[in-house]
């Protein structure tokens, strides 16, 4: 794993919304908005930029934690910006804060956790037993 970054040190996710990310289950649409699922995923990639610098080819990141709080919708077609700041690097473990806005506005903030592994040790982790 390289070890490339620092606590403050920042990347930048764009997301545009649209239909798929609605709030909508098996029984139908709840509110034509951005659902705190979808931007769970989008939280999710905003940290994982830095994953992807970090870990080697025999490695892969897998996430530990999500905290979103959910402070605002975000519409159709309105462009939702992540920027996740490294909260701190300890050993494997890559923690970051985030905010998600609309132009100004706050969408969502909170924190990723993610690790570094090897891809054997995953794959272990992965097999299930009958």
């Amino acid at each position: 794993m390289k070890n490339c970054f620092k606590p403050g040190d920042k990347k930048v996710y764009r997301k545009q919304v649209s239909e798929t990310d609605y709030a909508q289950f098996e029984s139908g649409l709840v509110h034509p908005v951005c659902a705190t699922f979808a931007l769970a995923q989008a939280v999710e990639w905003a940290s994982r930029l830095f994953v992807l610098e970090m870990k080697e080819a025999e490695e892969e990141g897998i996430g530990t934690m999500l905290l979103i709080n959910h402070a605002g919708p975000a519409f159709l077609n309105e462009t939702i910006e992540i920027e996740a700041v490294v909260k701190s690097l300890e050993r494997n473990e890559l923690i970051c804060t985030y905010e998600a806005k609309v132009g100004e506005r706050l969408i969502a903030f909170g924190e990723t956790g993610q690790k570094i592994l090897k891809k054997e040790k995953l794959n272990k982790l992965f097999q299930t037993s009958p």
